[in-house]
């Protein structure tokens, strides 16, 4: 199957292909151990992407989740929408815990543009990573080699540069977004919104806890622990109830964006 859908030479270990050799990222090996599919945060951000560009998944050919990690969303659009997602990432440990039952999960350096997947995916999901990005220039035109013509892009990224914190910093984020920051980074890159959301508006006041919180904090894995752990069940469920009191999409204020993108026409 995988040769079929790779037409070139590969090395096969469990579950993940590799394109290109595993190499170390700006993201904390600890979020991949905390977060889960039963997470609020994981939960919500499915539920906002269902609701501002859900209906884009049907009639896409191929679907492609760039720093898939360890397949968190591809899960869940397995088991929501039926399909598969080529996940890629460079990060061996988390790919080596992805959960995606249907998908090919890659070993993928971006940038080294592999002919095989040049216009291949007709959507691309790129959720919270471009916060980790040192150079979104460089980095979102090795994307668009990816992406077919006429294709959209899913972009999720950490919002309010009001709220970086230890948290931020452990966890690899060189920086957080305003739609105004991710709208001068799309121009720069010949892409146009199509639609946009910021969400997580409940979640401002625990955010603004968690930067106080974390003062003082030096280890980077507490740090994380901290700041993502949900802890008990019945803290998860009612931070999930609390997260989906608002509408979407909102244009006011969140602890998250949200947008779809594509390459501007003309």
């Amino acid at each position: 199957m995988l040769a079929k859908k790779f037409p070139f030479e590969t090395t096969l270990l469990p579950k993940i292909v590799y394109l290109s050799p595993p190499s170390e990222v700006r993201m904390a090996d600890r979020w991949f151990e905390t977060a889960s599919d039963d997470h609020f945060w994981v939960r919500r951000r499915f539920n906002v992407f269902r609701r501002l560009a859900g209906e884009l998944v049907p009639g896409a050919r191929e679907l492609a989740e760039i720093g898939c990690g360890n397949g968190l969303f591809q899960r869940q659009i397995e088991e929501v929408y039926g399909r598969e997602v080529t996940g890629f990432d460079l990060n061996e440990f988390a790919l080596r815990k992805n959960l995606s039952c249907l998908s090919t999960v890659c070993c993928y350096d971006i940038y080294q543009r592999d002919p095989a997947l040049r216009a291949r995916f007709d959507l691309i999901f790129l959720f919270d990573v471009l916060e980790h990005i040192a150079d979104e220039d460089r980095f979102l035109p090795a994307l668009l080699f990816h992406l077919a013509p006429g294709g959209k892009l899913v972009v999720n990224v950490p919002a309010g540069e009001w709220a970086y914190s230890a948290y931020d910093y452990a966890a690899g984020h060189l920086r957080r977004y305003s739609i105004r920051s991710l709208r001068d980074a799309a121009e720069r890159n010949n892409l146009e919104f199509m639609e946009w959301s910021y969400w997580g508006l409940p979640l401002v006041p625990i955010l603004v806890l968690r930067k106080f919180w974390l003062l003082g904090m030096h280890d980077r894995d507490k740090i994380i622990s901290a700041g993502f752990d949900s802890r008990m069940s019945a803290i998860n469920q009612l931070l999930g109830f609390v997260s989906r009191c608002e509408r979407i999409p909102q244009t006011f204020l969140g602890t998250s964006l949200m947008a779809v993108l594509q390459i501007r026409r003309g």
